[in-house]
């Protein structure tokens, strides 16, 4: 690939990540309104919305990236918000996400596998897509966080101030909800339910990024490229383009469908969307 090639691809744009952006939040605030107001089936609408609200997950992984937006302040405030939604503290995430571009797929070194192997069996499999096991241990991360006993050794001391600080600030926002629901459940509607139903989703996403992949330090046998539709794509943000991803992490979402373009011929690890991929997985399990 040429240096003009890459220049390219490496463009950061305002643009492109405030219009992705409003029609991602749009939706979601479309969803909770028709909740909100009782509209005819909005009970259906519980699942779409928890659906939506838990993929700003890979917006929040965007944003420690400093990509979706060419406005520095945009990329930390967006993450911001969207790890108070999803309950995952961005200040901490940028450094456990960047450890594991790091070390991908390490099974000493890679936190996303220390903090909890892919499973291979089918309790652990039910127990993990459950998404039961993320919440509880995001919400012991934030704790530990705020008390300053969040420290993991991808953290630099320089940061650790501002993991404190954000953690506490997320727990009195948190506390402020949790005394709405007194008052009116319209927060459990809109927002808690809806994310525990939609997490499910959100897990049987994921795995399709490394699960099964080999445990070796190239990037082309240790990520996976997920074919799927254009919906898909559009609430991941692109990152079904996992290995163009991890290639060059660099390249905004936006440019990532040019930049598999560019690839073809060098993808080693595909599935042909998220069903296939389940399917095969589960096959596998004892």
């Amino acid at each position: 690939m040429s240096g003009d090639v890459l220049a390219q691809l490496n463009q950061l744009d305002d643009s492109a990540g405030l219009r992705h952006l409003s029609v991602h939040f749009g939706l979601i605030l479309f969803l909770a309104l028709w909740i909100a107001l009782g509209w005819p089936l909005w009970w259906v609408m519980i699942v779409p919305l928890g659906i939506a609200i838990c993929f700003l997950f890979t917006l929040q992984h965007e944003c420690t990236h400093k990509t979706p937006f060419a406005t520095p302040w945009m990329n930390e405030w967006v993450g911001r918000m969207s790890g108070l939604l999803i309950l995952q503290p961005f200040e901490w995430f940028r450094y456990f996400h960047l450890a594991h571009h790091k070390y991908t797929n390490d099974p000493e070194k890679d936190p996303e596998l220390l903090s909890g192997a892919k499973p291979e069996t089918w309790q652990a499999y039910l127990r993990h897509v459950s998404g039961l096991p993320f919440w509880w241990a995001m919400a012991g991360q934030t704790i530990k966080n705020a008390t300053g006993h969040g420290s993991g050794s991808y953290i630099p001391d320089r940061a650790k101030p501002r993991i404190m600080r954000e953690a506490r600030w997320m727990l009195a926002i948190y506390a402020v909800a949790g005394v709405s629901l007194f008052f009116t459940p319209l927060l459990f509607w809109i927002w808690i339910l809806p994310c525990l139903l939609g997490q499910p989703f959100l897990r049987l996403y994921l795995l399709a990024e490394h699960g099964r992949c080999a445990f070796v330090a190239d990037m082309f046998q240790n990520t996976r490229t997920t074919y799927t539709n254009r919906f898909i794509r559009f609430l991941a943000w692109n990152m079904p383009y996992h290995i163009e991803h991890h290639s060059l992490p660099q390249v905004p979402f936006h440019k990532l469908p040019d930049l598999h373009n560019h690839m073809q011929g060098h993808h080693k690890v595909t599935s042909d969307g998220y069903s296939a991929f389940t399917r095969e997985y589960v096959q596998g399990l004892h």
